[in-house]
């Protein structure tokens, strides 16, 4: 009988991805859209953004590119980079220069607009 290893073959891979792009327990802000706050958007990065591209914005080889300093990063204004962060960037995409996917929201479909800015505002703090 293979029920006991599809279990836990399922909870393994349940807990995977739980793990990449998980929720934050900072309140999610509500009502209008406004600037980010990056305060807020370091509380999202620790929860969404660090698996991949480290707890100090300073990449993980093979998983994330450095934030912290990006020439990228710093060219784009906060509504530029919450729009990238939306969207990501697949390997196969002509701008990816590492082959590894940059999941659409971190790969948390969760995130709202306004903390897409959050975080916005404070990948520019880096910088």
């Amino acid at each position: 009988m293979h029920r006991p290893k599809t279990f836990i073959s399922a909870l393994i891979v349940a807990l995977a991805v739980a793990g990449c792009g998980g929720g934050t327990s900072e309140p999610v802000p509500t009502g209008p859209l406004g600037p980010g706050v990056a305060e807020r958007g370091q509380a999202v990065y620790k929860s969404t953004c660090r698996s991949c591209h480290g707890g100090d914005a300073t990449g993980i080889s093979g998983l994330g590119k450095a934030l912290k300093g990006s020439e990228f990063v710093a060219g784009l204004t906060e509504v530029e980079l919450a729009e990238f962060v939306r969207v990501g960037r697949s390997p196969d995409h002509p701008d990816n220069t590492t082959g590894v996917d940059m999941p659409a929201m971190g790969g948390n479909p969760r995130l709202n607009d306004q903390q897409l800015r959050d975080v916005a505002a404070y990948l520019l703090s880096l910088n």
